[in-house]
């Protein structure tokens, strides 16, 4: 008699459970199957794949494809006979979800309503990887479809070659199930081929049996006592305060929507790492699922994700005997957390990772869709809640294995017999990843000696590019190999780069050693002078200078400032707006041998004469002659005006002493937030090896634009960068510029680069990111750059 757990849907209570239990051991009881409803409660897996698929709408994220290369002669008709004997074997493959009072239901079809349709196309040997991947990528309606589909591709190239694509949503069935699912196949193919019905033992439940059950044997959640309560309590405090999303070498922004779109890499440990990997999981008590886990997370963090790593794993679900033959959707997802903190060896943190996996395993009967709504955390379509990372590791070899060792005729573990055909696997293309990074492992064996794990890495393609998941793999390879010979080693010394890439970051990219300058700045700027004078060094609204014309106005002004007293070890306060005669003005004092203070004009009058006394300036130059007053008695004005209208006074700069490569060029004073403002002493060869460093490409420096306050150090690299490269500076117009003013001053004089803060970045590039076609380098920073900005 098939035993309805369904029935207890009806009763008034659950006492019912109780005969379920026999002594402490899980015996089946007959129980009066009644008469059912059609339309039944969703399993909580279901109901986030149905909710999921509310939100993305109709895609094939969670499809599980198989595709088989059949050789001989298929009998179309008895296939077609055999699904529907399958179909009505299993129910969940023939039901669909509609929804009731906004939620999802299960109804189960009958007769003909439940049988898939198996279309026969006749295909290209060419064209067999479209149609595959045509078939495969088609997502499923869940209100309507089957959540199954079945096509032939006849090869016409080659008679009697064929594929069987078969695709079935995960609401469905789940990987432990396509076993079943195709031994059922197999069995009823076979007996149709001979005219006859298959014969098999009835399924004990049906998958709506087990959705009604698993919601009764949890109990209330409102029901302290109950096994639900106690379970969400440990997930609760076990998963508290866990990072919202791991931090992940990713080489594309997260876009806002998951395409879902992937890609795989093959992964290979070998046979003397698997052998030491078995002794070192004996060793300290742990599965090789644990081992794996803790190198998977010791590669992470080395990778940038922290110390705190989440980690999903699937787990069966199936949690009796009768359920093991049942096509439908029990796997669970349980989140490992690994605890990297505190400098482990690797065997310490192997032995974190048993005892947070075995309570765990423990508390696996709460469904990962129910602990989701229970934690809530923050939602988002970029990525998979709690955790973004998967790792499956199977004791056996996966399944596909066994296709590729079937044969016409034969039988294998799984249960395949096909007759009169041979079967091999045929490549799917187009990867679906649910998660960023999924991680798929199995040993295998060579009798009962370990011979290697084999398995692969599916990966976002929207996040990551082939390459840098191809050197995931290799790295986790390798960390395997090195924490399998030397487990008791603390992690942070696991080497996880590869002879190659450490010498390049170790030497190749270390490789600073180069000559540097041993000029000041009004030297290296004047060898320009020497080598283009008539190229432009200066362009504003005002005027634009040429390098000799503005290396004339700088030694006019400069004799005027050596007369007054500047020269080495001497600070000259500027007080100006930003203008092309500031530029002036920095070169002038720097000529003299002195190094110039900037004051901020949105200052206060107290900070400016704070910062004057503080680094002992006897000189301020200013194109503000009228709103000096604060500093009189205190420092000599300078007005550049005057100075530059005057007449040129003849003979060269003549400073008291050069101030040197190492003498100071400017002094800059900190904002003050944390206490006074202090200066911050900058020299020429600082100056000239931060502008003149082989890290920037000086084409990139054609056309700057100078718009921060000089006051500011981000206009040092305004600055310098183009008059020691030979260069224009832009001068933006003086006072504040709002986002729409510096758009088109980066469009009108074609800037080529230009220094940006975070903020003002990205809301230049989101309202008009035509404005950058002719930029070649954005310097940005600050704060957390948008990565829409920089798409």
């Amino acid at each position: 008699m098939e035993v309805s757990i369904r029935s207890l849907f009806e009763a008034p209570t659950v006492a019912g459970l109780v005969d379920w239990l026999d002594e402490g051991d899980r015996v089946r009881k007959p129980l009066e199957r009644r008469v059912r409803p059609d339309i039944l409660p969703v399993s909580f897996a279901q109901r986030r794949l149905w909710f999921l698929g509310q939100l993305e709408g109709v895609s094939a994220t969670y499809n599980i494809p198989l595709a088989l290369r059949l050789t001989g002669a298929l009998d179309v008709e008895a296939l077609r006979a055999a699904l529907a004997d399958v179909a009505g074997r299993h129910e969940s493959l023939r039901t669909v979800f509609p929804q009731v009072d906004g939620e999802p239901r299960q109804e189960i079809l009958a007769g003909a309503d439940g049988v898939p349709e198996c279309v026969v196309e006749q295909v290209s040997e060419a064209g067999v990887p479209a149609a595959v991947a045509a078939v495969v990528t088609v997502g499923f309606d869940l209100e309507r479809d089957l959540p199954w589909r079945v096509r032939v591709l006849d090869v016409t190239d080659t008679p009697g070659e064929c594929v069987l694509v078969l695709v079935v949503h995960h609401i469905a069935a789940d990987g432990w199930s396509m076993g079943p699912l195709v031994r059922d196949l197999s069995v009823a193919y076979a007996a149709r081929c001979q005219g006859e019905a298959p014969v098999w033992d009835e399924l004990p439940v049906q998958y709506a049996d087990y959705s009604l059950w698993q919601r009764e044997i949890l109990g209330d959640e409102d029901d302290p006592d109950s096994v639900i309560a106690a379970q969400e309590g440990y997930w609760k405090q076990a998963l508290a305060d866990l990072p919202e999303q791991l931090e992940l070498p990713v080489d594309h922004p997260r876009p806002v929507v998951a395409s879902h779109e992937g890609a795989s890499v093959g992964v290979r440990v070998s046979a003397e790492t698997h052998v030491r990997l078995v002794e070192l999981s004996r060793s300290c008590g742990a599965s090789m699922l644990m081992t794996v886990q803790a190198a998977l997370a010791v590669l992470l963090s080395k990778m940038g994700a922290g110390e705190d790593i989440p980690i999903g794993t699937p787990i069966a679900g199936r949690t009796d005997d009768a359920l093991d033959d049942l096509v439908g959707f029990f796997v669970n997802t349980l989140v490992l957390r690994t605890d990297l903190s505190g400098d482990p060896t690797f065997r310490q943190a192997l032995e974190r990772v048993r005892e947070t996996d075995l309570a765990a395993y423990a508390h696996q009967d709460v469904p990962f869709e129910r602990l989701v709504e229970i934690l809530n955390p923050a939602r988002s379509m970029a990525r998979h809640p709690l955790f973004q990372v998967m790792l499956t590791v199977q004791h056996h070899a996966p399944l596909l294995s066994t296709f590729r060792r079937a044969t016409a005729g034969s039988t294998t573990e799984s249960g395949l017999v096909l007759p009169d055909l041979a079967v091999r696997p045929e490549p799917v293309e187009g990867t679906v990843a649910k998660f960023d990074l999924s991680v798929s492992l199995g040993e295998t064996h060579d009798d009962s000696t370990p011979a290697g794990l084999e398995g692969r890495l599916d990966y976002r393609t929207d996040l990551f590019d082939r390459a840098t998941v191809e050197h995931l793999a290799r790295r986790l390879i390798q960390l395997l190999d090195a924490v399998a010979t030397s487990p008791d080693a603390p992690v942070r010394q696991v080497n996880v780069l590869g002879t190659a890439e450490r010498e390049r970051v170790l030497r190749v990219w270390n490789d600073t050693a180069r000559e540097r300058p041993g000029a000041t700045l009004t030297q290296l700027f004047e060898a320009h002078v020497a080598r283009t004078p008539d190229a432009s060094a200066v362009v504003s609204d005002e005027l634009e200078l040429t390098y000799a014309q503005l290396n004339e106005r700088a030694d006019r002004l400069a004799r005027h400032l050596a007369g007054k007293g500047a020269g080495p070890e001497h600070a000259v306060g500027l007080w100006m707006e930003r203008s092309a005669d500031l530029v002036t003005a920095l070169l002038a004092v720097l000529k003299t041998g002195a190094h110039y203070v900037p004051l901020h004009e949105g200052h206060p009058p107290s900070r400016r004469r704070l910062v004057m006394a503080d680094c002992a300036a006897e000189l301020l130059v200013t194109d503000r002659p009228a709103e000096v007053a604060e500093f009189a008695g205190t420092a000599e004005i300078i007005c550049v005006d005057e100075v530059l209208r005057a007449a040129p006074a003849p003979g060269p700069v003549k400073p008291a002493g050069a101030a040197g490569a190492d003498g100071l060029a400017y002094v800059m004073y900190t904002s003050g937030s944390t206490g006074e403002p202090k200066g911050v002493a900058a020299t020429h060869r600082g100056v000239a090896d931060l502008v003149l460093d082989r890290c920037w490409e000086t084409d990139n420096h054609e056309r700057v634009l100078f718009h921060s306050p000089h006051a500011f150090d981000a206009s040092t690299f305004e600055l310098w960068a183009p008059l020691l490269s030979g260069a224009t500076i832009v001068v933006a117009p003086p006072g504040n510029l709002d986002a729409l003013s510096l758009e088109q001053l980066i469009k009108v004089h074609d800037i080529t680069g230009v220094v940006l803060t975070a903020g003002l970045f990205r809301v230049i590039a989101e309202q008009d990111a035509d404005c950058f076609s002719g930029v070649r380098e954005v310097l940005t920073g600050g704060d957390v750059v948008s990565p829409v900005a920089v798409r």
